[in-house]
């Protein structure tokens, strides 16, 4: 039987934007019927986002540098309060062009290399995806030991080289199916997801922190004294500070993903404050519970929640607590999995692959290739070089950041003609092409002298100059910094005229947009106008003859250029 597969492209609905080579309804203009995100919706998402274990052992991997609380506590702030900043920087650009960041990095990239960009988001979502649900397995695991305490003898009957046993896949294979219908859920309704796990897991989290406070006071965390002092001390709080800005490098690249759905601008402008305080509350709680659960079990400092739950009594009380904390531990991984991963690598998927892909059928893919292609639990158990590498992935993200801010703010001064981004080698921002050669050049400059650094974290024996390994302690500033600096220089000394409009044209102002019409845009400025009826294959418009053609070309092109 052979497959035909124009049975599997996407639908075309009654409103796509564009070329369907190009764009489909997820990728569209979020219309205005979906614009539902209000201020607290936002801060819901961060308080989803931010309390989870990761989080919550924040500060032991900056404390295992010979840091001691005072300086642990100001890093976690300070890291938060910078990437607070372009987290809503490219917000308010989401929230003002109303298009996710694979169709906002087109103006800065160019159509052909944003997909460098998209890729780079793409392939770190995946990984990601697989090592948070691998997390949230665990949480499973403590589930069913509160349930049924023997599980904790589940016979094995996996070898060694699987690198999980046979209770850890079915704790795995549990964890998945819960999670799958929610990775179902339009962005524009995820809200409700995140407004539940907002108020659900604190619950834990405080219920936890009042329990170790409660039986052990403070414990040792808070007397621990710092081994480094002088230069080593600053370099290593650099080096920390750079990891807390790289855990959410990737999240500032996509935010316009779900800020594209807020009520208004305004209404995401909260992130500034929002972030820096709940992340250092979840880090603090961590600390807090860690520290008093080494007084009260007699043990060395416990970072990992999980380990706490599991000496808890296996009476009554411990095993409800037990069950509930693992719970919300569950669903926060759950909760972070599709905010930082399945919705934005759907979105990327998408993007790539417009003709064939939306949100939904993006994120089925991401939970499958993320979820079970690339072995999570092969990767934690002996992926470090690799954990490594993609830990180190601030390297190739934090230049786009900075990319992405100065097109918008510093060259164009958000003049961005929304209609061209959907227009394909059409629109203005195709450049040369498909490929901006000033982002290229910017990437280049700003990836070659922190590389070397990515390469020793890797591999060790591979020595490389104290300044290199310096300069990668700073990556994300640099990266950023740089980035922006070289970019905006570049646009300004050799200016593209194409791709530069006197003022900006969104969606909503387009007056001959609707859902029962199709456009590009030309690199004149002119929107051509096909409707649904006379679309060819190719998403573009077929005509019996060339009169025809000409004569429907003039009845349909309106000139949008400001005079």
């Amino acid at each position: 039987m052979k497959l035909d597969i124009n049975r599997l492209r996407v639908k075309e609905e009654e409103f796509t934007y564009g070329s369907i080579k190009v764009s489909n309804r997820d990728l569209a203009p979020t219309l205005p019927k979906d614009r539902t995100w209000t201020t607290g919706s936002y801060i819901a998402f961060w308080f989803a986002d931010a309390l989870n274990i990761p989080t919550w052992e924040m500060a032991s991997s900056i404390m295992s540098l010979g840091l001691d609380f005072k300086t642990t506590l100001p890093c976690i702030f300070l890291g938060h309060v910078i990437i607070s900043i372009p987290i809503t920087l490219q917000g308010s650009t989401g929230a003002t062009l109303r298009t996710p960041f694979p169709i906002q990095a087109r103006s800065s990239f160019g159509h052909h290399l944003s997909k460098f960009a998209v890729l780079s988001r793409l392939i770190l979502a995946c990984v990601w995806f697989g090592v948070q649900s691998y997390s949230g397995s665990q949480s499973v695991n403590a589930m069913i030991v509160a349930l049924s305490p023997s599980f904790r003898d589940y016979k094995n009957s996996l070898p060694d080289s699987a690198n999980i046993t046979s209770g850890g896949l079915l704790c795995y294979f549990i964890f998945w199916v819960l999670q799958f219908p929610f990775i179902l859920i339009h962005p524009s309704k995820i809200k409700y997801f995140f407004l539940a796990k907002s108020i659900m897991v604190p619950i834990a989290f405080v219920g936890l922190f009042i329990w170790s406070l409660s039986q052990a006071g403070v414990g040792p965390v808070f007397t621990q004294k710092a081994t480094l002092s002088g230069s080593a001390k600053g370099w290593a709080f650099m080096s920390s500070m750079n990891s807390v800005l790289g855990n959410y490098t990737a999240l500032s690249v996509n935010i316009p993903d779900f800020t594209r759905y807020a009520t208004n601008k305004k209404a995401q402008y909260v992130q500034l404050v929002i972030i820096p305080v709940v992340f250092t509350m979840a880090a603090f709680i961590g600390m807090t519970v860690s520290s008093g659960a080494s007084v009260i079990y007699n043990k060395d400092i416990i970072w990992n929640p999980l380990t706490i739950l599991d000496l808890f009594d296996d009476d009554a009380k411990g095993r409800a607590a037990r069950f509930f904390c693992g719970f919300a531990f569950a669903f926060a991984s759950m909760g972070t999995n599709i905010s930082a991963n399945s919705i934005s690598g759907a979105a990327d998927l998408t993007s790539l692959f417009p003709t064939y892909f939306n949100i939904r059928r993006g994120s089925i893919a991401i939970s499958f290739i993320g979820g079970w292609a690339i072995t999570p639990w092969n990767i934690m158990e002996s992926g470090a070089k690799f954990l490594a590498f993609m830990g180190g992935y601030t390297v190739f993200l934090a230049p786009m950041v900075g990319m992405l801010i100065a097109d918008y703010y510093l060259v164009r001064q958000g003049k961005v003609d929304v209609p061209s981004l959907y227009a394909g080698k059409h629109g203005r921002y195709y450049y040369t092409k498909g490929f901006n050669w000033r982002a290229l050049v910017t990437m280049a400059i700003t990836y070659a002298p922190t590389i070397p650094g990515l390469i020793n974290t890797i591999s060790p024996e591979i020595a490389i100059g104290t300044g290199l390994t310096h300069l990668y302690d700073l990556t994300w500033l640099f990266g950023t910094l740089a980035s922006v600096v070289i970019y905006t220089s570049l646009s300004k000394l050799f200016p593209d005229p194409e791709s530069h409009i006197p003022k900006a044209i969104y969606a909503d102002d387009d007056p001959v947009l609707s859902p029962s019409t199709m456009s590009y845009i030309n690199r004149e400025g002119e929107i051509n106008i096909v409707s649904p009826d006379r679309r060819g294959s190719e998403g573009t418009e077929e005509f019996s003859s060339v009169d025809e053609k000409k004569s429907k070309e003039v009845e349909s092109t309106v000139n949008i250029q400001a005079a």
